[in-house]
């Protein structure tokens, strides 16, 4: 945070007035001039309204220094969205299944391109809209502890260290690798301990020892202050009796002291008003935005910031702290090169025609394809293109809803999934098409024609699931009940029932196509239908993607980032913020489905695992080795996780924790060595204080294509790999 201290920058300020006045009207308009000095020459110059107008994130235009208004709120969650045509990723659970640090860095690298692109053919037209500028609130890194929570689409599951790195290549491809400018600022969200109930998120306490802290829910954002995340939202509800905006915990001590984030912080959109109208801890808004402002926000989304005069005037507190709290906002505008001649920032040259152009397209295509998981098939995929009948049905076939899921752009070719299907099938095959069945109630009519058309078919296609109308957040899910939240974790009633119709009297094979953004419970369905896909919200190119993978031109290699339980029976109570008993490190039930599972057309065998030392010492990491080989005869990509088990521990630890995981293809019959390294630091457990304390004692490595245990093995995934490290 930049600190002001007035003797020293009013001696910086003299040494610069000789270049101000020979070329420019103020310091801080010149691009040579330090951006600390620029920064405050600009405060120096506004009143007190003019500063507390800043503040808020549609901040005005200050026509007497030529300053145009700018609306901080953007978002660009897979792919820039609310501004017009672009293209659309997979929705980030999607993103989170492909296991594929590198192919999100290439999906940040192409959202900002489109974003500097569309940034500058708005200001050429003198548009400054909301939704039109480079500060994108984006990417979301809370954990998805439990599969109700409607939001948990946004998150890329809920792992810490799968979560870690993949947003940590989102933010690099958004924010540039350029020493002077940031391409667009990202910011991590929502600061900390977030993950509904949606319905309760104004008024929400979490409570969170400090081991399910550092262990699990504070992870993710440390490494996105250590990449250098421009900005943190500060979420809505309370952690531990304090609400995240007034959070001397989380704020002051955890963001600025003992990480040293030096970017600004913002506040949920609503969140400061929430301290006098949820938890209750301010009389009302002037109160609110003075503890928000003593607590280092520094912008508001929202208008509780304008009562920041009323604030100074009354005492609460100080301009100077008003001073200090914007300088660090500000940075991010000089960052951003929004206060220099367009020519010094390479990034305003970026050309319009990179805005949904046919790489950006094909991008697409190879995230949809990466993100679909195979849950189930007993041999009948890959299918031929040129059987007799196809038959496709069920809610979400021709929905272009269900490839975009929540925070989204538009686009003008969503290839549906009738549509992507129906690109495959070869001349002479016919391909029947009706709705079926409504997506979350039965339907009116009850004439049945469909089941008809099911059993003369040669194969049926049957797309089910949920859609952002039924799961999202609380103000956009307009058909949910529990805003946003899908609560009872079973599909809708009438949606098994029609697949159970479907498979009456019917010895054809069925495929059951899920979309969604979250977990839910396909015990049935696994049972009924020959095979099974989770396809996510897959985003403009999620027809062809998943034609793609039935077809067989691309064999799937998607991995779930989220564990799906069999039943709500297995879950702890939605509101409980514990891990114990949430997802794959802390749940001994067996799970219907395993984090990181996924079935492809290939196979693959682990071999020949070899440690380079079987105990490790401080600075001696141990290079591990593992062979792995395709022994079928189609190509394919296996993703490749290793785990670790800390066999010892003196508190509780996780059962297994991800520290690492390859993507790799192989060509049949070959076979690759595959190198990892363990280093003393991924040995380290969380104590009950939330220290990280590395003990002495045995640890298994486990390696292998999906979380180790029966549940795994049980459903096809090749037997993994295992060996055991000490530290002593």
């Amino acid at each position: 945070m930049i600190k002001i201290y007035y003797k020293v920058l009013f001696l910086c300020l003299i040494v610069f007035v000789p270049s101000v006045k020979s070329q420019y009207k103020s310091a801080f308009e010149d691009p040579i001039v330090p951006v600390e000095t620029r920064i405050i020459d600009l405060i120096s110059k506004l009143t007190l309204e003019e500063k507390v107008s800043q503040m808020l994130f549609d901040s005005p235009a200050i026509p007497r220094l030529d300053i145009p208004e700018y609306n901080w709120w953007n978002e660009c969650l897979h792919g820039v969205a609310r501004s017009g045509v672009a293209t659309i990723f997979p929705q980030s659970i999607g993103l989170g299944a492909t296991f594929d640090s590198d192919l999100v860095f290439r999906i940040g690298t192409a959202i900002s391109d489109e974003a500097r692109a569309m940034y500058n053919a708005s200001v050429a037209k003198g548009y400054r809209l909301q939704y039109s500028g480079l500060t994108f609130w984006t990417p979301n890194i809370n954990i998805f502890r439990d599969p109700r929570w409607g939001r948990g689409q946004e998150t890329y599951g809920e792992d810490p260290y799968l979560t870690s790195v993949l947003s940590v290549s989102l933010v690099k491809g958004l924010q540039g690798d350029n020493r002077r400018y940031l391409k667009t600022a990202a910011c991590a969200k929502h600061f900390a301990v977030h993950s509904g109930p949606e319905e309760l998120r104004h008024e929400f306490n979490a409570i969170a020892s400090p081991k399910d802290m550092y262990e699990t829910y504070l992870p993710a954002f440390k490494s996105l202050v250590d990449a250098g995340v421009e900005s943190v939202m500060c979420a809505y509800n309370r952690t531990n009796d304090e609400p995240c905006c007034a959070s001397k915990f989380l704020l002051k001590d955890v963001l600025r002291k003992d990480w040293g984030f030096e970017g600004h912080i913002v506040s949920d959109c609503g969140a400061l008003r929430d301290f006098y109208g949820g938890h209750n801890i301010s009389a009302d808004s002037i109160e609110a935005a003075a503890l928000a402002l003593k607590h280092g926000v520094n912008l508001n989304c929202g208008w509780v910031y304008y009562a920041l005069t009323d604030a100074v005037n009354r005492g609460l507190v100080e301009e100077n702290e008003l001073d200090d709290v914007l300088a660090t906002l500000l940075k991010t505008r000089f960052k951003l090169g929004l206060f220099d001649p367009p020519e010094l920032n390479p990034y305003n040259s970026i050309p319009q025609e990179v805005i949904n152009c046919d790489e950006h397209r094909e991008l697409a295509r190879e995230a949809a394809t990466k993100s679909i998981v195979l849950l189930k098939n007993n041999g009948i995929l890959p299918l031929k293109k040129d059987l007799p009948l196809y038959y496709i049905t069920g809610p979400g076939a021709a929905n272009i809803e269900v490839l975009i899921g929540n925070y989204y752009g538009v686009n003008n070719n969503m290839v549906t999934i009738i549509e992507g299907l129906a690109s495959k099938i070869k001349p002479g095959s016919q391909l029947q098409y009706r709705h079926g069945c409504l997506l979350d109630r039965y339907n009116i009519n009850r004439l049945d024609w469909t089941t008809k058309i099911a059993r003369r078919a040669d194969v049926t296609f049957v797309v089910l699931g949920l859609s952002g109308l039924l799961e999202g957040e609380e103000g956009a899910s307009i058909a949910s009940p529990n805003y946003g939240d899908w609560i009872d974790y079973d599909l809708p009633a009438n949606q098994v029932d029609f697949l159970r119709a479907l498979r009456k009297d019917n010895t054809k094979p069925i495929v059951a196509i899920i979309t969604g953004g979250c977990p839910v419970n396909l015990s049935e369905i696994h049972e009924l239908a020959d095979a099974v896909l989770m396809v996510w919200y897959p985003g403009e190119e999620g027809g062809n993607a998943v034609g793609d993978i039935i077809f067989g031109d691309v064999s799937p290699s998607g991995r779930l980032p989220v564990t799906f339980p069999k039943s709500l029976n297995q879950l702890p109570a939605y509101e409980d913020y514990s891990m114990e008993g949430r997802t794959y490190r802390y749940m001994k039930k067996k799970p219907m489905y395993p984090f990181g599972y996924g079935l492809g057309y290939s196979s693959f065998e682990y071999s020949d695992l070899k440690l380079s030392s079987k105990k490790i010492k401080i600075n001696a990491p141990v290079d591990i080795k593992v062979t792995v080989t395709n022994t079928s005869h189609l190509e394919g990509e296996e993703v490749i996780q290793l785990y670790i088990t800390d066999m010892e521990a003196s508190v509780r630890t996780p059962l297994y924790s991800l520290k690492d995981f390859k993507r790799i293809s192989l060509k049949p019959g070959e076979s690759k060595t595959i190198n990892f390294s363990v280093i003393p630091e991924m040995l380290e457990l969380i104590n009950e204080n939330g220290e990280s304390i590395l003990e002495p004692g045995e640890f298994k490595i486990t390696i292998g294509g999906s979380l180790p245990g029966i549940r795994s093995e049980e459903l096809g995934m090749p037997v993994p790999m295992k060996a055991f490290l000490k530290v002593k």
